[in-house]
């Protein structure tokens, strides 16, 4: 048990949440907390994350950290949940920054250089996900 969930609803909020991340990325979209939330609750027909508690709102940190911890090398080294950001904020959460010092990123120390290097792992994400742009042949 997780966060009062069994191992098989934890193990299916992951997946669903990775592939939610996934075609955010592919779309070059990002997504908050809130969306994630919401999204990965219906596509599961689970319980959403209730925000008003602490221990859910650690509960989701911990969910989309394993998230980015299973796609790290998939991604060359990136998170994956640098997609997630705050509703009324343009930045990561904390869990963003504390997982990357933890993966040895050069995390910056100020505010400014910290955003620039999440916005800087977005975009590699965008990237790293992108569709193929079909080509259209000219008769």
């Amino acid at each position: 048990m997780r966060y009062g969930r069994s191992d098989d609803e934890w193990d299916t909020l992951a997946e669903e949440g990775r592939r939610f991340l996934v075609e955010q990325a592919e779309l070059k979209r990002m997504t908050t907390y809130t969306e994630f939330n919401a999204t990965i609750a219906r596509r599961t027909g689970l319980r959403a994350f209730d925000f008003d508690a602490e221990s859910e709102r650690a509960a989701l940190g911990d969910l989309l950290g394993q998230i980015a911890e299973g796609s790290f090398r998939e991604t060359g080294g990136l998170l994956i949940s640098a997609l997630v950001q705050y509703l009324s904020s343009n930045d990561a959460g904390t869990g963003f920054y504390a997982l990357a010092r933890a993966k040895g990123l050069p995390v910056p120390g100020n505010a400014a250089d910290r955003q620039l290097f999440w916005a800087g792992h977005v975009g590699a994400l965008h990237k790293h996900y992108a569709r193929p742009v079909a080509r259209r042949h000219s008769v």
